[in-house]
C-alpha cells in the first residue's frame, strides 16, 4: 500500500503548483484592500459574473476588485494563466493592479519579478475609456522588457481586455449596453458573392489593405517616441530602404480567397475551417519579418496580433501555413506569404472592423531592444456583405454572462497537447527506445561498441533536444508542490498542462517499478546528461579524475537525502521558501535559462560542472535531491535485472573499480538506490578479456579445445616405390 502511494505520489505531479486553482476569494486574503483601492479597509463578498468584490471603507463604497482571469483568458507563453488583481473605482480608473500568480518561466527563473510588476503599476491611474480611445500606434508604445515580449504582450492585454469588460458589466465610465466591438453590425457575408479580382482590383477597394515603412520612417517614430538608442541604430544606412511592405487581407471571404490564395488553396482552406471560423493572407517584402522569434521557436507569433474591439488574437504556430506566393494577377512576388487561421473559440466578427497590430523592435544593445508598435486598419468593403434584418435587442446580461466565462482548463490542456504533438512523438519515441533498450540490455551490454555510441548518441539527444529545445527537465519542486497538493486542491486537467512533462512522469514512474531511480537520472535527466558528457571530454583531454575512497564516498551520498528531506519538510510550512532552496538543483539556471541567471546562481552551476570534470556524475552522487526522491520509491521495483557473478567483489573488483558513480559496493552488491543505470557493469559482465571470472572461464575452454586437439590421432602415411627404380627381370 505504501509503495502504491508513493508511486501515485510521482505519477500524479507536475511542474510547480502551477494547476492549483485560482479563485477571487483565496486571492483577496492575501491582500490588504488598500493595495488596490486606496482608502478601502475591507472587501464584500465575492459576487455576480463575472466575479468581483467590492472594496469598502467602513460602508462606503470605494470600488471593485476582480481576477483578470474571471472576465479574459490571458495565457502566456508558458501556455498557463497570467492571474493579475485589479482594482476600478466608482469612475472606471484603475487604482491598482497586482501580479497574483503566474508560471511564465523567463519571469520565474530570469527577469527579476519586480520588472514585470513596475510595468504593471504603470496601468493605475488610467481610465477605462483611454483604452476605447487609442486607435493610433502611437498612443500604445509598452515599455517590453527584452527577454519578456510576449508576456507583456499578454499582461497588457490581459488588463486591457478585462478592464473594458469588467467596466461593461458594472456599467462604470458610461460604458454599459454598449456593443463589445464598439461598433453597430454592418451586415452579413453574402454567400453568393463569386468571381476572382486581379490584385489591382483587390488593393483598389480595400479588400487587401497595405502598411508601408521606410527605414527612415520608422527611425523617425523611434527618435519621436524618445528612444534615441534605437534611432542611432537604423537597419540600413540608407533611409529609403524598405523597412516593411506588409499587405493583409480576409482570405475567408470566397472572392478574396480564390483571387489571392487560387482555386486549389482556397478549397483546402475551406476544407480546414470549421464553420464561422475565418483566416487571414499575411504577405511582406523588405528587411523587417512579420513572423518573429516566435515563429522559429514553434511558439507565438510575438510581432502581429489581430484586435476586434476590446479583444484581442495571438497566432500560434499551429494557426499559421507558409505559402510560396500570392496567386492573384498582377500579384508582386513577396519574400514572405503566410495563412493565418482565427482560432474557433476567438471572438471574431469578419465583418466588423479590426485592426492588424504590427510590434517592431530594434536592437539598442547585445541583449536590448525598444519596440514600436504599429496598426493596420481593415474593414470588409460593403459590396461583399447584404443588410441585416433589424436585430432584436440583446439581453445585456447574457452578453456578460458570455463575457465572464473563463477559459476552461480541460480545452486549454487538449490546445496545448495539439500544438506539442511533435513533440510528444519525438518524446514518446525516445522512451520507447529506450525501454527496448532495457528490456534487452544482456543483447546490448554484449556488443559494448554499440552500447557505447549508442548510449554517446541518446545523451547528445537529452542534452541538445529534451533540454536546450523542449526545456523539459523534472525538478524536486514538482515533488513538493504535489506533497501540498494533497492537503489543498488537485485536478487531472492541470496535470496534463505541460505535455512533456506528464510524459516524463509517467516514464519514471513505470521505470521505478522495473529499473529504479536510474533510468530517468541515468539517462532522461538533461543535467546529469550534460555532466557525463563534459566528464567524458575532459578525459579525452587527459584531466585526471579523482577517486574518493571508499569511505568517505559511503558518507557523502546520504546528503542528497538530508537535503531533500529539509526541503521537502520546509515546504509544508512555507512553499515559497521551500522553491527558493529547491535552487540548489542547477537545473533552472542550465537548462531552462541557459545560464541566463543572476551570477550566484550562475557560479553555483559551474562550480557543479567544473567539480564534475574531476569527480564523474559528482552532483548526482551527492546533492541532487531529486534523486533522492526518486530512490525512495525505487525500492519498489519488482525484478533485479543486472547480473552478478559469485566472484564478483570476492575476489573480484573490477566493475566497482570502473563504476562511474561508486554504486557497486565492496563486497560486490549493487546500491540500486545509486546506480544510474548506464549498463556498463553488464558490458564488462560479458566481456571475455575484462572481466576476470570471465577471462578465467575463457581461458579454460582455450585448455580444453588445446588438449581435445593434441589427442587426435594422425594416420600413417603410406610409403610408395621410388619412380624410375630399375628392377630385375
Amino acid at each position: 500500500m505504501t509503495a502504491s502511494l508513493l508511486l501515485l505520489v510521482l505519477l500524479v505531479q507536475v511542474a510547480g503548483d502551477a494547476h492549483a486553482a485560482v479563485k477571487l476569494s483565496s486571492a483577496l486574503a492575501k491582500i490588504e484592500p488598500a493595495e488596490l483601492v486606496p482608502g478601502a479597509d475591507r472587501f464584500g463578498p465575492v459576487e455576480g459574473a463575472p466575479p468581483r468584490a467590492q472594496a469598502l471603507e467602513g460602508t462606503t463604497p470605494r470600488g471593485y476588485v476582480f481576477l483578470n482571469t474571471d472576465v479574459a483568458g490571458a495565457v502566456g507563453y508558458s501556455g498557463k494563466p497570467i492571474h493579475l488583481l485589479i482594482g476600478l473605482d466608482t469612475e472606471g480608473t484603475i487604482t491598482g493592479a497586482v501580479l497574483h500568480k503566474h508560471h511564465e518561466p523567463i519571469v520565474l527563473i530570469g527577469i527579476p519579478e519586480r520588472r514585470i510588476k513596475s510595468f504593471i503599476a504603470d496601468y493605475v491611474g488610467r481610465n477605462v475609456r483611454e483604452f476605447l480611445e487609442e486607435r493610433d500606434a502611437s498612443d500604445r508604445s509598452l515599455d517590453i522588457i527584452a527577454g519578456a515580449t510576449v508576456t507583456i504582450l499578454v499582461i497588457d492585454d490581459a488588463i486591457r481586455r478585462s478592464v473594458v469588460r469588467m467596466a461593461r458589466a458594472l456599467g462604470l465610465a458610461g460604458l454599459g449596453g454598449e456593443q463589445a466591438s464598439g461598433a453597430p453590425a454592418r451586415g452579413e457575408l453574402d454567400p453568393s458573392q463569386e468571381g476572382v479580382d486581379d490584385w489591382m482590383t483587390l488593393i483598389g477597394d480595400g479588400s487587401v489593405r497595405r502598411l508601408n515603412l521606410s527605414v527612415g520612417e520608422v527611425t523617425a517614430d523611434f527618435a519621436a517616441a524618445g528612444k534615441e538608442k534605437a534611432a542611432a541604430r537604423p537597419e540600413s544606412d540608407d533611409p529609403e530602404a524598405r523597412f516593411i511592405d506588409l499587405y493583409v487581407a480576409e482570405v475567408s471571404v470566397a472572392v478574396i480567397g480564390r483571387s489571392l490564395l487560387g482555386d486549389a488553396e482556397y478549397e483546402n482552406l475551406r476544407a480546414r475551417l470549421e464553420p464561422g471560423q475565418h483566416a487571414l493572407l499575411i504577405a511582406a517584402n523588405g528587411i523587417y519579418s512579420f513572423k518573429g522569434s516566435g515563429f522559429v521557436r514553434g511558439g507565438i507569433f510575438d510581432r502581429v496580433q489581430l484586435v476586434q474591439g476590446d479583444g484581442s488574437i495571438r497566432f500560434r504556430d499551429r494557426q499559421y501555413k507558409h505559402l510560396g506566393e500570392v496567386a492573384a494577377d498582377l500579384a508582386q512576388p513577396f519574400s514572405e506569404v503566410g495563412l493565418f487561421v482565427v482560432p474557433s473559440e476567438a471572438e471574431f466578427d469578419p465583418v466588423a472592423p479590426w485592426t492588424l497590430q504590427l510590434l517592431v523592435q530594434r536592437a539598442i544593445g547585445a541583449l536590448d531592444k525598444d519596440f514600436l508598435l504599429y496598426e493596420l486598419s481593415y474593414t470588409l468593403p460593403a459590396r461583399y456583405l447584404k443588410p441585416l434584418p433589424a436585430p432584436a435587442p440583446a439581453a445585456e446580461s447574457a452578453a456578460i454572462q458570455d463575457l465572464a466565462e473563463p477559459e476552461a482548463a480541460p480545452e486549454l490542456w487538449r490546445r496545448i497537447w495539439e500544438d506539442r504533438t511533435v513533440d510528444v512523438a519525438v518524446l514518446g519515441a525516445a522512451l520507447i527506445a529506450l525501454t527496448l533498450i532495457f528490456f534487452f540490455q544482456d543483447w546490448f551490454a554484449r556488443r559494448p561498441k554499440l552500447a557505447t555510441g549508442v548510449r554517446v548518441g541518446f545523451l547528445l539527444f537529452i542534452v541538445a533536444w529534451l533540454g536546450g529545445f523542449a526545456q523539459a527537465q523534472l525538478s524536486v519542486v514538482n515533488i513538493l508542490t504535489f506533497g501540498n497538493a494533497l492537503i489543498t486542491e488537485f485536478r487531472w486537467s492541470y496535470f496534463l498542462m505541460d505535455p512533456l512533462i506528464f510524459l516524463l512522469w509517467c516514464g519514471t514512474a513505470i521505470a521505478l517499478i522495473f529499473w529504479g531511480r536510474g533510468v530517468f537520472c541515468g539517462w532522461l535527466c538533461p543535467f546529469g546528461a550534460l555532466q557525463e558528457l563534459l566528464n567524458k571530454a575532459a578525459r579525452l583531454a587527459r584531466v585526471p579524475q579523482v577517486t574518493l575512497p571508499w569511505g568517505l564516498h559511503e558518507r557523502m551520498w546520504p546528503v542528497k537525502y538530508v537535503i531533500f528531506i529539509g526541503i521537502f519538510g520546509v515546504s509544508f510550512h512555507d512553499l515559497a521558501l521551500a522553491e527558493r532552496l529547491s535552487e540548489v538543483e542547477p537545473f533552472k539556471t542550465t537548462v531552462i535559462l541557459h545560464f541566463a541567471h543572476d551570477w550566484p546562481f550562475v557560479a553555483w552551476a559551474g562550480v557543479l560542472l567544473a567539480v564534475g570534470l574531476f569527480i564523474e556524475r559528482f552532483f548526482c552522487r551527492y546533492i541532487c535531491p531529486l534523486g533522492a526522491a526518486l530512490a525512495i520509491p525505487g525500492k519498489v521495483r519488482i525484478m533485479e535485472w543486472l547480473r552478478r557473478h559469485k566472484e564478483c567483489g570476492s575476489p573480484c573488483h573490477r566493475c566497482a573499480q570502473e563504476c562511474m558513480v561508486q554504486a557497486i559496493h565492496p563486497d560486490g552488491h549493487i546500491n540500486q538506490n545509486e546506480c544510474l543505470y548506464c549498463l556498463h557493469c553488464q558490458q564488462v559482465y560479458h566481456d571475455e578479456h575484462r572481466c576476470p571470472p570471465m577471462i578465467q572461464r575463457r581461458l579454460r575452454r582455450e585448455r580444453r579445445r588445446a588438449r581435445a586437439s593434441t589427442n587426435i590421432t594422425v594416420p600413417p602415411a603410406t610409403t610408395a616405390a621410388p619412380t624410375g627404380t630399375a628392377t630385375s627381370p
